[in-house]
């Protein structure tokens, strides 16, 4: 499966907003959005002076949603697609599906530190859902859904450190998580207020009707 591997801090400064993909590194001062929070590259400046257009806007807010979430274009699209076939509010429904994947679950319930963590925990079949292993990060929670972390993983020193760390956490309503047992069940599906990514999805909804 196609993945970045690059930098990701640069994504970070490039969307000028903190996405969070480093864990813990991102709320210190090493995180390099408080050191250079200028635009990458040698014109990154210059660059970051100038208007920016409506479509501009329109594209930068879908690569953040995308960063955010650590999809590609192809899979973020299909996502736009499914949303737009739902009667309702076509912007919404495609961020309570990216809610509803399963890296971002995990990541949500306080059991990895960031979503590419929480994506190479599910990768390498980490965590059950309904008793089931499931190593597919895309994976799509319902409501009732119990995710668990696997018996044969609960001694891993990485979880520990989590298990202990949960309750410094903000916890979604929509999730209730059992610290002890590191195990989480999906009460109900997200509403847009407790989505608290900062992104205008009306702006991306507007770029794919071009």
């Amino acid at each position: 499966m196609a993945r970045m591997t690059g930098p990701v801090c640069r994504l970070c400064r490039r969307e000028n907003h903190k996405l969070f993909l480093k864990g813990t590194r991102c709320y210190t001062q090493k995180c390099p959005m408080e050191r250079r929070p200028n635009i990458p590259g040698q014109h990154g400046e210059k660059n970051a002076r100038r208007k920016t257009s409506q479509f501009g806007m329109q594209l930068r807010e879908k690569q953040k949603t995308k960063r955010y979430y650590g999809v590609l274009e192809a899979q973020f699209r299909r996502y736009f697609e499914r949303a737009s076939r739902v009667k309702g509010v076509t912007g919404q429904y495609m961020l309570q599906l990216l809610e509803r994947r399963l890296d971002n679950v995990v990541y949500r319930a306080g059991f990895a530190s960031s979503r590419p963590e929480a994506r190479q925990m599910v990768r390498h079949g980490h965590f059950t859902v309904n008793g089931r292993r499931v190593n597919i990060p895309s994976y799509e929670v319902r409501e009732q859904d119990v995710i668990a972390l696997a018996e044969a993983s609960k001694s891993l020193p990485r979880f520990k450190e989590l298990a202990a760390a949960i309750g410094a956490r903000t916890i979604p309503a929509w999730i209730e998580v059992d610290p002890e047992n590191l195990r989480a069940r999906i009460v109900r599906l997200p509403q847009r207020d407790e989505i608290d990514v900062p992104v205008q999805e009306h702006l991306i909804i507007e770029l794919y009707s071009r």
